[in-house]
């Protein structure tokens, strides 16, 4: 008897030092790994011209826009609220976006009509550009024509890593017309975006890699499934510098001849739910309804283009930019943007091109969403993805931990491992558990994922459904014959929420049972919030 005692205290042990270990592994370890490392290109970091934090500041400040960010993993972006007016910028990946995360991110544009901007100078987000037919090089675009020059302390430094490009905001450069393509944007222009083309505006970037573009498959067979654009890009003399060595006639250093600095993909015609104008109340009434939006992706050849050093004119001049070419000297003038762009040339930053890429990329010039809506820039997220820069010390545990849980769930072996793992965890619970009590029934929306097994999906859907109308009925003292009359425009108002009002009207929407869950928890929200 004595001996199976100590045996199964030796088991406790070896059970307690186990689960300890394993917390200092996933907990203690990751934080040696970023001490003494900086985070760059954050948004949320003050001080240094290597971060984008007066890019947060104008599009939350100065624009109205809603910011927020995502610390853990892009991989939620699906799960956020009106994903077609939300923007993910994800601003100098220092780690790789991993499959998964590409997956998500692709679903985000392609099918929920999110807006994504991706800025980056190596092969860090390849996975997510490849899907889209972009390839990222991981060295440095060199570009004897397009390169500009700064001063400081009155001596002048030439470098052909500093790059400009004339670019578009919603128009492929190469089909724009020989005169749209030298027409800068006009002051109107900027200040009433809507529809914004046939003009350019200058774009500066240091040391910018190039982007190589290669049509997809699909847009070989079904070339109007998307928009593609290049919306910037290097002259006909850059190179990628592989070699280091600076020489555009070294065969290593691949010169292509058509190497993109910014292009923009567009999924037209993504049916959402959102708020619409109501034709017999006029525009500024609304209620929720199908809503056809666009996906949109920009992919850009450096992250530095977003820094606070390019971002405010006021902060590049302090470094040696000018906003122009006109005081240089001749050498410059030459390689200028002025000699493409013919007026309204002026560089303001590059903080005034992209407000207004960002302002193209959303649904503002949505004719079909309600004035209400577009109004209030408020009502549109700008989300910053965090999570791909080197953390502090305190939050590399939790980050660590989810970017863990991110790869066992995106490999196919591992995840049926991690399952056969808690199946296992599963039966020894079982045995161990005394049997409960029989089942009982209770109405409770959240009990239903109890017994999934006893519920076919169409009816599992249904009963949710039901459980919706008879609350909003409740809510607002109606009777069932005085709801059955209700309009169903008048139903979509009283609910409020795009996602409740796709369960309660789309024929076309199919569920899984988790979403389904989520779905009950709203329901229960709703009845607390309305």
């Amino acid at each position: 008897m004595s001996g199976d005692v100590g045996t199964d205290e030796r088991f406790n042990r070896t059970v307690t030092y186990s689960l300890g270990i394993t917390a200092i592994l996933l907990l203690i370890l990751p934080m040696f790994f970023v001490i003494g490392k900086g985070t760059a290109y954050s948004a949320y970091e003050e001080v240094g011209l290597g971060q984008v934090s007066d890019m947060r500041d104008s599009f939350e400040e100065d624009e109205g826009y809603y910011v927020a960010n995502t610390m853990s993993t892009p991989m939620l972006v699906n799960d956020w609220k009106d994903p077609h007016r939300t923007l993910l910028a994800i601003m100098g990946p220092e780690k790789p976006i991993d499959e998964t995360e590409a997956d998500e991110i692709y679903r985000f544009v392609t099918e929920k009509g999110g807006k994504v901007i991706v800025a980056s100078d190596n092969t860090n987000a390849n996975r997510l550009a490849n899907m889209f037919g972009i390839t990222y090089f991981n060295s440095p675009l060199l570009d004897e024509k397009q390169h500009w020059v700064y001063t400081k302390q009155s001596e002048q430094t030439i470098d052909w890593k500093n790059v400009w490009s004339a670019s578009s905001v919603g128009q492929d450069v190469d089909e724009m017309s020989p005169g749209a393509l030298m027409q800068g944007c006009t002051p109107f222009q900027i200040e009433n975006p809507d529809g914004l083309r046939d003009c350019r505006l200058p774009v500066m970037y240091k040391s910018p890699t190039g982007l190589k573009f290669e049509p997809l498959l699909k847009d070989i067979e079904d070339p109007g499934h998307r928009d593609i654009m290049t919306l910037g890009k290097a002259s006909a003399s850059a190179f990628i510098d592989i070699k280091g060595d600076g020489d555009p006639t070294n065969p290593e250093n691949p010169a292509p001849g058509d190497l993109r600095l910014m292009m923009r993909f567009d999924y037209p015609g993504i049916t959402v739910f959102d708020e619409l104008p109501t034709e017999e109340r006029g525009a500024f009434s609304a209620g929720v309804g199908e809503l056809e939006v666009t996906g949109s992706i920009v992919f850009v050849s450096d992250e530095e283009a977003f820094s606070n050093m390019l971002w405010e004119l006021d902060d590049a001049q302090e470094q040696g930019l000018s906003d122009d070419c006109s005081a240089i000297g001749e050498y410059t003038q030459n390689n200028c943007w002025t000699q493409e762009i013919l007026n309204n040339n002026d560089w303001g930053g590059n903080e005034r091109y992209f407000k207004l890429l960002v302002y193209d990329m959303m649904e503002f010039d949505n004719a079909n969403l309600s004035a209400p809506i577009k109004s209030d820039k408020g009502n549109f997220q700008v989300v910053f993805d965090e999570s791909r820069h080197v953390t502090g010390v305190i939050s590399a545990p939790f980050v660590e931990t989810m970017g863990t849980v991110v790869l066992l769930t995106s490999n196919e072996f591992l995840k049926w491992l991690v399952v056969l793992n808690v199946g296992l965890l599963l039966l020894v619970a079982m045995m161990v558990v005394p049997e409960k009590e029989n089942w009982r029934h209770v109405f409770d929306l959240t009990k239903f994922n109890q017994r999934p097994e006893k519920l076919d999906p169409a009816s599992y859907r249904d009963r949710v459904r039901k459980s919706l109308l008879t609350k909003v009925r409740i809510h607002h003292d109606l009777t069932r014959d005085e709801m059955a009359l209700r309009p169903p425009p008048e139903v979509q108002a009283m609910i409020g929420d795009p996602r409740l009002v796709e369960l309660a009207y789309s024929q076309s929407r199919t569920y899984t049972p988790q979403e389904l869950r989520k779905l009950m928890q709203a329901i229960r929200r709703w009845g607390k919030n309305n």
